[in-house]
């Protein structure tokens, strides 16, 4: 037990120190960007130099006039230096408790060291603590108590190694005592890969009989100590004690051989010893080690030439083996138990090597070899560390039964064998009694909850053979510490690219993010700024991972578009030419001519090994996608960071980007793809993306319905412009042959598209109307009394001729609008009716039920929703939100009724046109005024649901006037407008069958039915029929 506490006090003041380091760099001023102000400061140049000069006495009363800087800002300067103050205090105060402990403890010896080390490698510490006595004199009126012995320390250790040389003097024989502990543990420790090989370490199926036995040694808690560690032990350890080198053959032999293992040690973070030039410089000013000079030089030549390759052979072996325990031991998770100290010393061994990597490749020195020290096949050795990691952590209730019962069964009983042969020779009778019922308690042991303390308490005072449960103990604290990478973020980084540059290391790169969920045991409190930086490392690892895999996945979408780009119709007329001159026996092409292949014809194969484009794709991705199995999450700084959210982000991004980019859409020339096209190219790659779920658990339609979703808005999740605004920016042109292109249009915008589309074709009309309605206030006069006298021939065609402009134009361009529009919602009808028909019928439904007599905001808003799904209502919910204003009422209602007397007036002049004639093969037209129909309709709906107002009645007086007006056309006999008035009679009638408020009864009460008949008649007489 008081060794317990002994061991204990060590770790606490262990602690104290590493935390004292952190405090010492994190304080210190060697980075530009944490130095105080006035350190730079010209003001305080003068006082900061006499401080350096006269540092410790400085005479604060005598010369103030070389400190008035200091003086004018004594509280800034105050509080500013106080916490460097109090750091250099700490190790103040460590100086004076450490010599107690360091006889013995060796890391206690180079943690101290490292921070006499650190503490003389700041530049400002002079300046920082004198300053902050300055201050306080001139605020107290006193200097600081501690300050005398703070500034001689300082004084001590302006050359650290000479004066702590001479500290440790007197306890060379206890720490060399210690290190030499080291001599058989070290030399084992450190040998090269050959006679790893040839000894096959690591291996549990070398011995296929002894593979349940328990693996054990006299020296276990040696067989996974970092070398890194031991050899700081011994290469401070005889700097300090260096007399015995000169003395002792055997130390000499150990000292050399840690000399041999490489060039730098780690001070502390990122922080590294050069340990032969410390040496060198050592042991040149000391009379009589000459040779040990010498001995330096030469471990140096041998650390150059050999040691590069020999880690490098090193790494190799531990691939190999890591792999093999891996596999085996997930296979058969019960041999944990047994086998904990294979995973314990490959895990150790394999730390130590990247390490010693990351140590030497951040310091490389110049050597012929430099390819030694770079590894692009370190990820497959992280892969695996975090591999048996994971093992571990999932399989500790495994490792915890066999080790309970291994004390219970095995551990008891030679416990109490021992114990027997003590109490009859040695034992007093209360150390026998003491000691039986540690047996008694081992007996009993069981894994149960409460019984792990007790399994600990008694692993202390437990012989040798039961250090098994210390080997679960450190189970965390060992599977950590490759965490160290935290502080070489560089190295790190520049290792991933390296690997990622390999294509049979794609599939472990995931270890590198997965390192980076350690870097919390590194962190500390007083370096906040460290944690952003490392969390931005491990998200640009995902991020370049996901790209990667990204880029292949849509190359492989990309290939198969082009694949299914080959069997689209329009390109068969080669195949189609080329059959016809073979039927008709016309000249084959010459010999030079390229012969076109057929689709399909890359997946015939004469030979298995000739690779193509797709199967390296193939290949690589399945490489990519197997570096995801590694984990679903891991947490980095209280972040839970799921791996495969990157790669779907990656590939909603790249995917939106490359749909916009697939239609084509040139601005300068208005050229666009057509709808089908990309729909099309959509569709294939949507089929290939939903392949990725063979290779990696991706919710590949989540991915697709949220692209094609952002799709149908003006801008994406990334602010960028879609096929939306694309389409809608070229659809100003309306042509009456898209109806198979508004299909597939309305498929890739969807809703969403569409009513973004429809509110850019409202902004056109809404400035036609504009429009209209000021050529009404300019013909006001003349509009009135032609309402009025409509049926007076005579006055009209006076009245007509006082008319300025002629309306019917800016009428076109609405309803080829609206046409348009009309169009487009038919096709996202069908659309709909296709892929949710159980949607589409209850708002049809509801459309139905809806009566003249209902509140025009209910009607207006079902409407709203009818119109979304495509269906067609009586009065247009977005052209009655786009026409709305906030004018008076009164005044748009006089406008719109002469508006409708202005447009039923000038519907003869129509027959001026000469492309006003009917043309039965298109349908409509030639000029597009049967647009008209549309316009006058949903516009006059529109505008009297606006002021509320009647539109039957509006509308029949609408009609009456057209049809007075037309009916004088009848009566020109010789004019030109006769040409064309059956076409214009045509139009009357396309006016009242597509009106919701109109009648054919309404029609014949004001314009004969005869001449609809006749100019049915006439129109289709003229037009002739081909055939052949």
């Amino acid at each position: 037990i008081c060794v317990h506490i002994v061991v204990h006090s060590y770790l606490i003041l262990g602690n104290k120190l590493q935390q004292s380091i952190t405090k010492i760099l994190n304080k210190t001023c060697g980075d530009p960007k944490l130095r105080p102000s006035f350190l730079t400061d010209k003001a305080t140049e003068s006082a900061i130099k006499y401080i350096n000069k006269k540092f410790p006495n400085i005479d604060v009363r005598g010369n103030i006039q070389n400190l008035n800087a200091i003086q004018r800002q004594k509280s800034e300067v105050l509080a500013a230096t106080s916490s460097y103050y109090d750091s250099f205090l700490d190790v103040k105060e460590f100086r004076t408790i450490n010599f107690d402990f360091t006889r013995n403890y060796l890391d206690l010896i180079t943690t101290y060291t490292s921070v006499i080390i650190t503490l003389s490698r700041i530049d400002d510490k002079k300046a920082l603590v004198g300053m902050f006595n300055c201050a306080h004199e001139m605020t107290n009126g006193s200097s600081d108590p501690s300050y005398p012995r703070l500034g001689q320390m300082f004084l001590e250790y302006e050359h650290p190694w000479k004066k702590l040389t001479e500290e440790f003097g007197p306890h060379t024989r206890s720490v060399t005592a210690a290190l030499m502990s080291l001599k058989i543990v070290y030399p084992r420790r450190n040998l090269p890969a050959e006679q790893w090989r040839s000894a096959q370490l690591l291996s549990l199926l070398s011995a296929p009989a002894t593979m349940l036995d328990p693996a054990c040694c006299e020296t276990v808690a040696c067989e996974y100590l970092s070398m890194e560690v031991i050899e700081r032990w011994i290469i401070i350890g005889f700097l300090l004690c260096h007399s015995s080198l000169n003395t002792n053959q055997a130390s000499l032999d150990l000292w050399k051989m840690a000399l041999r293992s490489g060039l730098y040690l780690t001070l502390t973070r990122d922080e590294v010893l050069n340990i032969h030039k410390v040496s060198e410089d050592l042991f040149d000013n000391i009379k009589g080690y000459s040779k040990r000079v010498a001995d330096i030089k030469e471990c140096r030549d041998h650390v150059l030439l050999n040691c590069g390759a020999m880690h490098r052979e090193r790494r190799q072996f531990l691939r190999v083996a890591m792999k093999e325990l891996f596999n085996v031991l997930e296979d058969e998770p019960g041999l944990l138990g047994p086998k904990a100290l294979f995973v314990f010393m490959a895990l150790s061994f394999s730390r130590d090597e990247v390490l010693w990597l990351v140590r030497h490749s951040e310091n490389m020195p110049k050597i012929k070899t430099p390819e030694d020290y770079i590894d692009n096949q370190m990820a497959e050795l992280l892969f695996y560390m975090e591999k048996l990691r994971g093992l571990m952590k999932k399989h500790k209730h495994v490792l915890q039964r066999y080790h309970v019962q291994y004390l219970a069964q095995f551990d008891a009983l030679v416990l109490n064998d021992t114990i027997q042969v003590l109490s009859i020779y040695v034992c007093p009778e209360e150390e026998s009694v003491l000691m039986t019922s540690f047996v008694s308690t081992l007996s009993g042991l069981s894994v149960k909850q409460g019984d792990h303390n007790k399994i600990l308490s008694i692993s202390y005072i437990s012989k040798q053979k039961m250090t098994n449960e210390i080997l679960i103990m450190m189970n965390g604290n060992l599977l950590c510490t490759v965490c160290r990478l935290f502080f070489y973020p560089r190295v790190f980084e520049k290792m991933f690219s390296q690997s990622s540059e390999e294509m049979t290391m794609k599939r472990y790169l995931m270890s590198f993010p997965s390192v980076c969920s350690l870097f919390s045991q590194c962190g500390h409190p007083l370096c906040p700024e460290e944690v952003s930086v490392h969390l931005r490392l491990c998200v640009t690892f995902l991020e370049q991972i996901a790209k990667q895999t990204s880029n292949v996945v849509l190359e492989i979408c990309a290939e198969q578009c082009n694949l299914n780009d080959q069997l689209l119709a329009k390109h068969c007329a080669d195949t189609i030419s080329a059959a016809r001159h073979r039927k008709q026996k016309k000249p084959v092409p010459k010999k030079g001519e390229v012969q076109k292949e057929k689709p399909g014809a890359e997946s015939i194969r004469k030979d298995r090994s000739v690779t193509t484009n797709v199967d390296k794709l193939h290949m690589t991705l399945t490489e990519l996608c197997s570096t995801y199995s590694l984990c679903g999450d891991f947490i980095v700084f209280d972040h839970i960071v799921i791996p495969t959210e990157f790669l779907i982000s990656h590939l909603e991004t790249r995917l939106s980007e490359l749909i916009v980019r697939m239609a084509n859409y040139n601005q300068a020339t208005q050229e666009i793809a057509r709808p089908s096209d990309l729909l099309g190219g959509i569709k294939a790659y949507t089929a290939s993306l939903h392949t990725l779920y063979s290779y990696i658990s991706v919710d590949a339609t989540r991915l697709v319905k949220s692209v094609l979703l952002q799709q149908t808005h003006p801008l994406d999740s990334q602010g960028n412009q879609t096929i939306t605004t694309l389409y809608t920016n070229w659809c100003v042109i309306y042509c009456v042959h898209l109806n198979t292109k508004l299909q597939a249009l309305a498929e890739l915008i969807g809703p969403y598209g569409l009513k973004f589309l429809s509110e850019n074709l409202m902004w056109h009309i809404t400035s036609q109307v504009s429009e209209l309605k000021k050529l009404a206030i300019e013909n006001m006069d003349v509009l009135v009394q032609m309402r009025s006298n409509f049926d007076k021939p005579e006055e009209m065609a006076a009245l007509r001729k006082r008319l300025t402009e002629n309306v019917l134009k800016r009428m076109t361009i609405i309803g080829v609008i609206l046409s348009f529009r009309s169009m487009a919602q038919d096709c996202l009808k069908d659309i709909l009716d296709k892929h949710c028909p159980y949607l589409v019928g209850p708002i049809t439904c509801l459309r139905d039920c809806i009566s003249p007599e209902a509140d025009i905001k209910v009607t207006l808003s079902v409407f709203e929703l009818a119109s979304a799904t495509g269906l067609t209502c009586d009065i247009d919910p977005a052209l009655v939100a786009a026409i709305s204003n906030n004018t008076s009422i009164d005044e748009e209602y006089k406008l719109s009724c002469l508006l409708l007397v202005y447009i039923a007036v000038s519907l003869p002049t129509l027959a001026l046109d000469i492309n006003s004639s009917y043309s039965r093969e298109r349908g409509g037209h030639n000029n597009n005024i049967h647009c008209l129909a549309t316009a006058i309709n949903q516009l006059a709906a529109a505008m009297f649901t606006v002021q509320n107002k009647n539109i039957e009645q509006h509308l029949k007086e609408f009609l009456m006037i057209a049809s007075s007006t037309l009916l004088q056309l009848g009566q020109n006999v010789e004019r030109v407008e006769v040409k064309n008035r059956e076409s214009i009679y045509l139009l009357l009638h396309m006016i009242v069958e597509e009106s919701s408020f109109l009648s054919q009864d309404m029609l014949e009460s004001c314009f004969p039915y005869a001449l609809l008949r006749n100019a049915y008649r006439e129109v289709y007489r003229t037009f002739v029929v081909t055939l052949g």
